[in-house]
């Protein structure tokens, strides 16, 4: 099974698409669709919508499993990155890819048995899961790769 996880945003939507096979799991591909900040808008969203959809095409997911909004310390993102994530969804849906939905809070939990660790703490554990040394430096890979980890497992109850 193929499993995109995706971590939303309108400056940077991170993805990660990983493959599991019994107890197996390999990262297939991985990366960010960065939009430009000087663009409106909408632009921005035409772009997410269209780098999405070319990812889907070729790496063909069986599922997805997204970010969801939960919390937001800058109020000024929080409109934004709602936006990019209905984008998301409405591409997913676009290509009928079967979606699910975590918290960060969920996706620590899962990975690292605790609901409020930090970025280097799941770094760490998508470093052991995948066993790797090298990971994408961007966190928002790093995230994505880790929410598609996230559903890897409560598809295969570890």
């Amino acid at each position: 099974m193929k499993i995109l996880g995706i971590d939303p945003g309108m400056a940077i939507v991170g993805y990660g698409m990983v493959k599991i096979e019994k107890e197996n799991i390999e990262l297939i591909t991985s990366g960010s669709i960065q939009t430009d900040k000087n663009l409106i808008d909408s632009k921005r969203l035409l772009e997410i919508y269209n780098d999405l959809s070319q990812i889907i095409e070729k790496y063909q997911p069986d599922c997805a499993s997204v970010e969801q909004l939960f919390f937001f310390k800058n109020q000024k993102t929080i409109i934004p990155v709602a936006e990019a994530r209905g984008v998301i969804l409405t591409v997913l849906e676009k290509y009928s890819v079967p979606t699910f939905s975590y918290t960060p809070m969920e996706v620590k939990q899962v990975l690292t048995g605790y609901g409020r660790a930090d970025k280097k703490e799941v770094e760490q554990m998508v470093r052991l899961t995948l066993d790797t040394k090298e990971l994408p430096k961007l966190d928002d890979t790093i995230d994505a790769i880790a929410i598609a980890i996230c559903h890897s497992r409560s598809l295969t109850n570890y």
